[in-house]
């Protein structure tokens, strides 16, 4: 046995997060761990390298590696263990590298310290690994900096350096959870061969089930810092035992059914889900009403370019980011926009919103070209049309309180003055997403992601806007929390009678949510129509490269 762990304890300030925790890893074997954040499902194996929060109280029956036992005590054992025996890839590669290091010097400094190979045959090792990762163009590869590559390529450098060492064992924590569908797929595939290939054994951690089976040997479901479940990755997506199991598996939407509402984990726990279904003749119905109206914006042949930097010497090169964009939103319609990253859609979302300045083309609301209009004539417009960021953490001002946040927009604009009617409307607010009044003395920090993102609605509601466009504002959340988020905004846009633009990367969300689709590649639509004929009959090799991406 590679990994012998038996119930295992860990405990912040006699507050139990983890119990009875316990697991076997064969030699070349792939172990997928699931479970929502907070589960304890991270915490568990950063017990095994000894990496966990100084204030955490450990304690086991046993736990060994490689027939030997683990002492989380003896730090000189660990760290040779760490890198060489027992390797590990983060969530987020953009905070794991040194923004001010090369990724080949990086990688190089992983092989020297822990004297795999001289400085002087590192480089040569560095780049047989890029390779290996299949990084493009490894030798310049090598002497590019982190801002210069982009996400998948990022987490390909952290995998090279995880695999430096050849340990026997890689730790993969949430390794995919940022990127594009497209990446994710790249980034399972690679692990998947090199595991074949090096014979290592592999933990991935992950929220989301769908893609947990299409790398894992066996599973283990973990919820509220217990093991609920375990069996081979066949058993659980055939034979699900627990309620909870079968909750993650429902929340994520299904290629074959159009649902009114996505199930959550609480509609499973209280027993109270009934799947109801949008018939074909139902959405025929509803389209027919949609778009027999005049579009309430119309976008005709949109250019934005962006300066790429050059050096002084050379001359100025532009990068065309949205090229000759023209479609119609209508009153009402949820109109998914998707594509990988840099295809344009996030730039099209901040064009219509006054973010960013046209060079080229026009954007028509209430019988106004919004790309001649002055900055002053602007601001009133502005109103009606606002975004839901993808990070709402990073949209929120850490030192306001969620109350003071809310009625921000409302005192800019001035549209209530009176204090007292200020705190009411943001009550009212906080309640219409799903939160109480008691949040609203509450800051940032105290809330979690799927909170926070309801805040960023909530924020979004308080000017009365007609559209609102949501910037991937379901991909940083868990599974199940996407599910509850994604059923609010469907109430929400019958309480006030919204327009959504819905931008994402995954199709999946975007053909549940949306009456039609845009598919964007380089800055260009490449595909357009009803969501469920974009994406059960797609004309393009692209928009069908973004179907099988998707974890099923």
């Amino acid at each position: 046995m590679l990994l012998d762990i038996q119930n295992l304890k860990i405990s912040f300030n006699n507050n139990t997060v983890v119990n009875n925790f316990s697991l076997q890893l064969k030699p070349s074997k792939i172990l997928g761990i699931v479970g929502e954040s907070g589960s304890g499902k991270s915490l568990s194996v950063l017990s095994i390298l000894g990496i966990l929060p100084k204030n955490a109280q450990l304690a086991y029956k046993k736990l060994f590696f490689d027939g030997k036992p683990l002492n989380s005590a003896d730090k000189k054992h660990l760290r040779k263990l760490r890198g060489r025996e027992i390797s590990m890839i983060f969530q987020e590669p953009m905070s794991s590298l040194n923004p001010s290091m090369t990724c080949g010097k990086q990688v190089a400094e992983v092989l020297i310290n822990h004297k795999i190979c001289n400085p002087k045959a590192a480089k040569s090792k560095v780049i047989s690994l890029f390779k290996k990762v299949k990084l493009p163009e490894p030798k310049t590869s090598f002497e590019k900096y982190p801002h210069q590559i982009s996400g998948g390529q990022k987490q390909r450098v952290m995998i090279a350096m995880a695999i430096a060492c050849e340990p026997k064992l890689l730790i993969a924590d949430e390794p995919t959870t940022a990127l594009d569908v497209s990446v994710q797929k790249d980034i399972i595939d690679l692990l998947k061969s090199l595991q074949e290939e090096t014979k290592m054994s592999i933990i991935f951690i992950s929220h989301d089930l769908a893609l947990v089976k299409n790398i894992a040997d066996d599973i283990i479901v973990m919820y509220q810092g217990e093991i609920i479940e375990q069996a081979t990755a066949e058993q659980i997506f055939n034979n699900p035992q627990k309620k909870y199991t079968k909750a993650l598996l429902s929340a994520r939407p299904q290629a074959g059914k159009r649902l009114k509402k996505l199930p959550t984990i609480k509609d499973f726990s209280e027993n109270h889900f009934e799947e109801n279904f949008e018939s074909k003749s139902e959405r025929q119905n509803r389209h027919e009403a949609l778009y027999r109206s005049k579009p309430v914006i119309k976008v005709n042949n949109l250019v934005k370019s962006f300066k790429i930097q050059s050096s002084f010497f050379e001359k100025d090169a532009y990068f065309k980011a949205i090229n000759n964009v023209s479609f119609d939103i209508y009153q009402g319609e949820k109109l998914g926009i998707v594509g990988e990253s840099g295809c344009g859609k996030t730039t099209l979302g901040h064009l219509i919103t006054g973010l960013l300045k046209v060079d080229d083309g026009e954007i028509w609301y209430d019988n106004l070209d919004l790309t001649q209009l002055s900055a002053k004539a602007l601001k009133p417009i502005k109103k009606d049309i606002q975004i839901i960021f993808q990070d709402p953490y990073s949209s929120l001002n850490p030192r306001m309180t969620i109350g003071e946040a809310i009625a921000e927009p409302m005192k800019v604009h001035k549209i209530i003055k009176n204090r007292k009617q200020l705190k009411e409307e943001v009550e009212s607010l906080l309640e219409a997403v799903g939160l109480s009044e008691s949040h609203y003395y509450r800051y940032p920090h105290e809330f979690s992601g799927g909170q926070r993102q309801r805040v960023g609605i909530a924020r979004c509601l308080a000017l009365k806007p007609k559209i609102i466009i949501c910037d991937e504002s379901v991909s940083a959340l868990d599974i199940s929390v996407q599910a509850q988020v994604l059923n609010l905004l469907e109430d929400l846009k019958e309480q006030f009678n919204l327009t959504y633009i819905f931008i994402s990367h995954d199709l999946s969300v975007v053909r549940q949510f949306s009456d039609r689709i845009l598919v964007m590649k380089n800055g260009e639509i490449v595909e357009s129509g009803e969501a469920d004929e974009v994406y059960l009959n797609p004309k393009k090799g692209y928009t069908q490269k973004l179907i099988e991406a998707i974890p099923s």
